[in-house]
């Protein structure tokens, strides 16, 4: 059974790394095996726009660094769980703040998620292009509470919150994991 790893990362306002979070996922039924949450200083020490959830409760630590360490630890994460394969909503983002890892094989889970011939939760009164993908609220808050039906979701913006959230997203859309395809930079 291969291993496959969702992650989300937050900035502060200089566009720099200030955390990671990171789920590691069955790739069969993404089901959650391990996860880790970083924050990089002294990027998180910087005014941002989601610092003040950072330290959510009930949401360890599991590294605060500097991002050369941070980094490291993350791919001795990754290599412990054989992991080449990483998931992110809007990856093209992600992958571009984490230049460390251009390695590794990039999926966008948006390129799944705001599309109607894979997301069957999208309503047909929502415009959509002729491709399928939708024209307007397909960030990760609207599509989980899409496919949830839980409109009282609100995104968090922790970056290990979002990461689970993300990985629960690609759950509920119950699309197999052949579907996702690889993002080039």
């Amino acid at each position: 059974m291969k291993l496959i790893c969702v992650i989300d990362t937050e900035t502060n306002y200089y566009n720099e790394l200030m955390s990671l979070g990171a789920v590691i996922l069955k790739s069969d039924n993404y089901e959650i095996i391990d996860k880790r949450y970083y924050v990089i200083q002294p990027a998180a020490s910087l005014p941002s726009m989601f610092g003040y959830v950072l330290y959510l409760d009930g949401v360890r630590v599991s590294l605060e660094e500097k991002r050369d360490i941070i980094i490291n630890e993350f791919i001795k994460f990754l290599n412990d769980y054989e992991v080449v394969d990483l998931f992110a909503y809007n990856a093209l983002f992600d992958q571009g703040i984490l230049s460390e890892l251009k390695n590794y094989n990039w999926y966008d889970i948006m390129q799944v998620a705001a599309y109607r011939q894979y997301n069957n939760a999208i309503p047909y009164t929502y415009e959509c292009y002729k491709t399928g993908r939708l024209k307007k609220n397909y960030g990760v808050q609207p599509i989980y509470q899409m496919l949830s039906g839980d409109y009282s979701y609100i995104e968090k913006h922790n970056a290990l919150t979002d990461a689970i959230d993300e990985s629960m997203i690609m759950k509920m859309l119950e699309c197999d994991i052949s579907v996702y395809k690889k993002i080039e930079s």
